[in-house]
């Protein structure tokens, strides 16, 4: 008896030992085909993810060509409009040019043509419109036609070489020859910019230039007639960070090229951290830009298909294997909760799917939203301030040319219009830079905050209708930082103690620095403004608030939100103090370059 009571316990473990070997095969073989399955499903998204990318990027890098083409076309319509165009007229004019605005801008010229018997008449010509140290500098071309630069506008620390003849640049001259014939803005081929030959090798990259033939329009009597070229200068690497970063940002690789040029001929490229994804193929497709063709090249990386996390079909492996163990435990144990296994199968894969589900509604909702941001940024910089350039350039125009002709009463209206003019200016300068500090690249290297403030202070003063205000810059290190970030930064801490200082006082601004522990700088702003009330030290760095007392001063409440925005980014801290003499004093704590500079700086 006891024999065969072993003989039958043997059968049955043999028995259970094989439902739970086949259970187990299934769970595991089942496991691996939806893991697979959603592996295939994720290539297929992927596929069209990196379709809709690339088609993306080439928009970016249409629309942003596009924006600056219809910008220079505004301005040399604007120059074309003036009976005698002076230095002074074109640098008010050329005013909204800056790197904020217009990433990648490194500065605009005006150029003239001239033989070499009119040479000395051209330089007397423009020397007594403004350009006192004009000399021309006529270089070795044929026929004797030069292309000289004789007016100009940076738009950073970089200065215009005027007098420079232009001809013998080759990409630059052979685009403004086509933008004389076609009469539209053509594009050169890429090349090393003239503004950037003081920057080291090392970080020097290439550019290329705009032109815009500029022709006098009516009622002037030469109406029609060539008067000259408009150049806008951009670094092509900037520039294609900006238009495509936000848009493919860690998730692919961009390379620009010029398809008529030998080679074809690089122009930039964009490099994130991550490596490509060797399943999926790059993607090239053709740009045309005016007068040029492009080839962009999109390269997938691998943040393309993880970027949401754990992929779904290493979640269904994680999740089968797990429920295959249950199952096959259950089935060894208990032979009755055979259909309580499956039931939790079942409710555990409807999850799955209803998680993924919400995954997928999640991304395109943040997809369209991101599509709405793009757009509501590029509504506000091409159809807002283009037709606001125009406004500006034809109000100070008939200020300046028509005033003397017109009524009071009509005087006074224009001047009122020229007001609006500058409010609605601010508005859109302050929304571009507030929406705009927190997702720019941050192109990050030592700065010389010494030079940097200088420079910023000089703009100031040099700026026309700026108040008089005494500034007194103190020893400043070299810290790590973004230069175009940074300057912003202290444009908007001293605009804001010069314009928040009572009428009946003279604005006195003091800026310093001391070293702080952790090879740390602390950088000090003081004023003797209205002051900022103790109870609101802390929320005047939010977005649309501003301090009591300031209700009679214009502003938008942006202006510290963007320092304190700018301050985050580079890992620092910032934050506001009475002065004891009178005002605020405004401090920011930021790294330094490193500790041999820091100590160099504190000497």
């Amino acid at each position: 008896m006891r024999a065969d009571r072993d003989a039958r316990t043997r059968v049955v473990s043999r028995r259970s030992l094989l439902v739970l070997v086949l259970v187990a095969t299934l769970g595991v073989a089942a496991t691996l085909l939806a893991a697979t399955a959603l592996r295939g499903g994720e290539r297929r998204l992927a596929d069209r993810a990196a379709d809709q990318q690339a088609a993306s990027a080439a928009q970016a890098v249409t629309d942003g060509i596009r924006r600056y083409s219809d910008f220079l076309t505004s301005l040399s319509a604007a120059l074309g409009a003036q009976q005698q165009l002076e230095a002074a007229e074109f640098q008010a004019i050329t005013a909204p040019i800056n790197r904020r605005i217009l990433p990648g801008v490194a500065g605009v010229a005006y150029v003239v043509a001239a033989t070499d018997p009119q040479i000395p008449a051209v330089q007397r010509f423009w020397r007594d419109r403004g350009v006192t140290d004009l000399t021309l500098q006529p270089g070795a071309v044929l026929g004797g036609r030069h292309l000289f630069i004789v007016l100009g506008r940076s738009a950073d620390t970089l200065p215009i070489p005027l007098g420079e003849d232009m001809a013998t640049a080759g990409a630059a001259g052979a685009a403004m020859r086509a933008a004389q014939t076609d009469r539209r803005v053509v594009i050169s081929a890429a090349y090393p910019l003239r503004t950037d030959r003081e920057v080291p090798a090392g970080q020097r990259q290439d550019g290329f230039v705009l032109a815009a033939a500029v022709r006098a329009t009516a009622p002037a009597p030469d109406a029609g007639h060539l008067r000259g070229w408009l150049l806008l200068a951009l670094r092509s690497g900037e520039f294609l960070h900006e238009a495509v970063g936000k848009v493919v940002g860690r998730t692919a690789a961009v390379d620009l090229t010029d398809a008529e040029a030998p080679g074809p001929a690089p122009i930039a490229g964009w490099r994130p951290a991550e490596a490509a994804d060797p399943a999926l193929a790059p993607r090239t497709l053709t740009i045309t830009a005016p007068g040029r063709t492009w080839q962009l090249a999109i390269s997938p990386t691998m943040r393309l298909i993880d970027h949401r996390g754990i992929r779904p079909s290493v979640i269904a492996l994680i999740v089968g294997s797990v429920l295959t163990l249950l199952l096959t435990a259950l089935t060894g144990s208990i032979a009755t909760s055979r259909d309580r296994a499956r039931h939790r199968v079942a409710v555990a894969t409807a999850a799955l799917r209803t998680d993924i589900a919400r995954r997928e509604a999640v991304e395109q909702q943040l997809r369209r939203r991101e599509a709405e941001l793009v757009g509501f940024a590029g509504v506000i910089a091409h159809d807002l301030r283009n037709p606001l350039a125009r406004i500006a350039g034809y109000t100070d125009f008939l200020r300046e040319e028509a005033a003397r002709y017109l009524e009071e009463d009509h005087r006074e209206y224009l001047e009122r219009v020229h007001v609006c003019e500058q409010q609605m200016t601010v508005l859109l300068d302050d929304l571009l830079e507030y929406a705009t500090a927190d997702n720019r690249p941050l192109q990050a290297r030592p700065v010389d905050l010494h030079a940097l403030v200088e420079q910023v202070v000089r703009d100031r003063q040099e700026s026309p209708g700026a108040r008089e205000a005494t500034v007194i810059v103190g020893a400043l290190p070299t810290v790590d930082g973004d230069p175009t970030l940074l300057q912003q930064l202290f444009d908007n801490l001293i605009g804001n103690a010069v314009k928040y200082t009572p009428a009946g006082r003279a604005p006195f601004v003091r800026i310093g620095s001391r070293p702080e522990p952790g090879d740390r700088w602390r950088i000090e702003v003081s004023d003797n403004g209205i002051g900022i009330p103790e109870e609101q030290r802390e929320s005047v760095f939010d977005a649309f608030t501003r301090a009591g007392g300031s209700e009679g001063f214009p502003g938008t409440g942006l202006g510290l939100a963007i320092v304190h925005r700018i301050v985050e980014r580079h890992h620092g801290a910032i934050g506001v103090d009475p002065n004891p003499d009178q005002g605020s004093c405004f401090w920011i704590v930021i790294p330094a370059a490193s500790a041999t500079v820091a100590a160099t700086a504190a000497v």
